[in-house]
């Protein structure tokens, strides 16, 4: 069986969409790239053409993989369920309906099993979330999680590929001695962290939107409201890949080797962990690939239950477009994706 596939955003997460659909030889029998505009776009050497959205370009589409980056809004809001009433199962890695009720928020590792309960439309969690359920899911198959702290390191390709161009040309005019103005963040970027993602939100009081969504996020996917969360995320001057340090309380005591060998036996994560060889996960490495790699496990020294730990992964890949099309494959696995033709 064979899928019509449309990518519906062209920029870093809609590239890597079609990169990863390649690499990962999902079943398509097309791959359409829709945006804003019509044009040809170089992705990994292949010009494709790439044309413009219409609700009526969903009518032949087995599959719609939606592409927003961070805190991105529009393109499933105009044609998410309309490309589902044209008979496509859809994947949003927007924020739009993370949280509707309707719409299962899904890591394939962590809680697959509910793209059988939706209804065409499935949400791709923030890449932060994406990386910490991820990593602490084996964790919780052996006891509850009560709660999380955690501070994210986040890479500048989270705001998409003029933030990269931002970095990339900041470098230049440092070595310059050029001025340089921010564009995409409130400060320079370079040789600088920034304790801000997104804008101050009402809900919590001092809490930037993505330490909501990372806060709210994780509720639902594991299916426990009660979990409390803390969340602090900072933007780091790294191209790419998110690392994360967490630390998290759980009801029963959890040893050091039982956290490791569960680790290491999750399907998609790779324990990285021997501190005193200097092997440990770090965004330099993690880059293009595949796995969400955990690190630096070991006791909270002040608290009983509690790990703390470190995660890294690639933000575009797997916080993105291979959790995206991860889902896509499970759908597929259900019997919930099929083909018209």
């Amino acid at each position: 069986m064979k899928y019509k596939v449309a990518v519906v955003g062209a920029g870093a997460v809609g590239e890597e969409m079609v990169k990863v659909l390649n690499s990962e030889n999902f079943p398509f029998s097309e791959i359409k790239i829709l945006a804003r505009s019509s044009r040809v776009q170089n992705i990994d050497g292949k010009d494709y053409n790439v044309y413009a959205t219409t609700p009526e370009a969903f009518d032949d589409v087995d599959l719609a993989l939606f592409c927003g980056t961070e805190g991105a809004k529009g393109a499933s809001q105009l044609y998410g369920w309309e490309a589902v009433k044209r008979g496509a199962f859809v994947v949003d890695n927007g924020q739009d309906f993370r949280m509707d009720p309707r719409v299962p928020l899904v890591v394939p590792e962590v809680n697959g099993e509910e793209i059988k309960n939706s209804q065409g439309f499935i949400a791709n969690p923030n890449c932060s979330t994406i990386q910490m359920v991820h990593a602490l899911a084996p964790l919780n198959a052996i006891s509850t999680i009560k709660r999380i702290v955690v501070s994210t390191y986040q890479s500048v390709s989270g705001t998409g590929s003029d933030a990269i161009k931002e970095l990339e040309e900041q470098v230049v005019k440092y070595v310059n001695g050029e001025e340089i103005e921010p564009r995409n963040y409130p400060y320079q970027i370079l040789f600088n962290v920034i304790p801000q993602i997104a804008s101050l939100k009402d809900e919590f009081e001092g809490y930037y939107g993505e330490e909501i969504k990372m806060i709210k996020e994780t509720r639902k996917i594991f299916g426990n409201p009660n979990i409390r969360v803390s969340a602090t995320c900072v933007r780091v001057p790294v191209f790419r890949a998110h690392s994360e340090s967490i630390n998290v309380e759980f009801e029963n005591e959890i040893s050091v080797s039982q956290a490791r060998e569960a680790i290491s036996k999750w399907p998609g994560l790779e324990l990285q962990d021997d501190p005193a060889n200097n092997i440990y996960p770090m965004p330099l490495f993690a880059r293009g690939k595949n796995p969400t790699y955990v690190g630096r496990v070991r006791k909270d020294t002040g608290n009983p239950n509690t790990l703390d730990l470190w995660c890294v992964a690639d933000n575009i890949r797997k916080g993105a477009a291979l959790n995206a099309v991860q889902i896509a494959f499970k759908a597929i696995e259900f019997g919930v994706l099929k083909a018209k033709n």
